[in-house]
């Protein structure tokens, strides 16, 4: 996954707003503010869309 440093940045989870971390392993950006949500990407192209989002493990 190739995500500039700049962008993630200034990338901000769709739900809560809370500021989104790479998971290189998983090609996912996780949010670490409240909702823990984690979007997918594709192509190296993040996918910030609430619906394609993976929810947290409860």
């Amino acid at each position: 996954m190739k995500i500039d440093s700049w962008l993630l940045e200034i990338l901000a989870c769709p739900k809560c707003g809370g500021p989104l971390t790479p998971d290189e392993a998983a090609d996912e950006l996780v949010c670490a503010g409240e909702c823990r949500y984690a979007y997918p990407v594709r192509d190296d192209i993040p996918v910030l869309l609430v619906d394609e989002a993976r929810a947290p493990a409860t």
